[in-house]
């Protein structure tokens, strides 16, 4: 291996490191501020009940109170999944996501190529778990519309392409862009066969806002450190500081010559 690719391969390492400790950082803070609403209950339950909504990713608009509608094709435990590859792949990496986290944004931008190089030629299942971590942690709903607005794409079978593009354009993580659905479908222009009536209504409606609300739910509940979190059939890889796209395609190749 030469040195530049040696040299290239460790920014990209200490890029997606200090992304992943400035996650925990916002994490730390989200964490501190259910408990001060849990020392305010004395005072006022209603007053807790605002803290620990607002820091649960959840708004006024009470999205979890509508009915769950799974988008087209989701599987997995309560319909909280969305697949992409092949059912047959002998490898599932299971990624939970927020459109608004920078880390995010690191992980795709380092390890997209290879995960669709592998879906695509069957040798891998990826499952994308939603999540409104940011929402929570810096207020607002853009994590939640973005998600919905996802969902909303795949119930169009274009998941993959808008999924891209909305980390392609996230904006900076204190900027709620992606709480105007405007910019959502704006966003959905990119995608070829994506803006249309039907996309643009489930949009607007915010028809998978409750299934959104779920997916985050399950995320607490699995009590993981923060997004993204990233799993190779069931193994954490992402807290892997060895761990690299060259790497995770050879486990996935390994697997399939198994």
């Amino acid at each position: 291996m030469s040195e530049k690719n040696r040299e290239g391969k460790r920014t990209a390492r200490e890029k997606l490191a200090v992304e992943r400790e400035k996650q925990r950082s916002a994490d730390k803070r989200r964490r501190t501020l259910i408990v001060g609403g849990a020392v305010v209950a004395v005072l006022g339950l209603a007053a807790v009940i605002g803290v620990v909504a607002a820091n649960a990713g959840k708004d006024d608009d009470s999205e979890a109170s509508g009915p769950v509608v799974a988008p087209s094709g989701a599987q997995g435990n309560d319909g909280l999944a969305i697949p992409v590859g092949k059912d047959s792949a002998k490898s599932t990496l299971t990624v939970w996501e927020d459109f608004r986290c920078p880390a995010c944004k690191s992980f795709e931008t380092a390890y997209r190529p290879v995960i669709h190089e592998l879906t695509n030629a069957g040798q891998l299942k990826a499952e994308y778990h939603l999540v409104t971590l940011i929402d929570g942690n810096m207020r607002g709903t853009g994590s939640r519309n973005a998600a919905n607005a996802a969902a909303c794409a795949q119930d169009a079978g274009k998941f993959p392409a808008y999924h891209d593009v909305l980390f392609d354009n996230q904006p900076p993580e204190a900027d709620d862009a992606y709480a105007d659905n405007g910019k959502l479908i704006e966003l959905a222009g990119q995608v070829d066969g994506l803006d249309t009536p039907a996309f643009r209504a489930c949009v607007e409606d915010g028809k998978h806002n409750s299934w959104v609300a779920k997916s985050h739910q399950a995320f607490d509940k699995a009590d993981f450190s923060g997004t993204p979190t990233v799993l190779f059939d069931g193994k954490n890889i992402y807290q892997d500081r060895t761990m690299t796209p060259a790497k995770l395609k050879q486990m996935v190749q390994e697997a399939n010559q198994r």
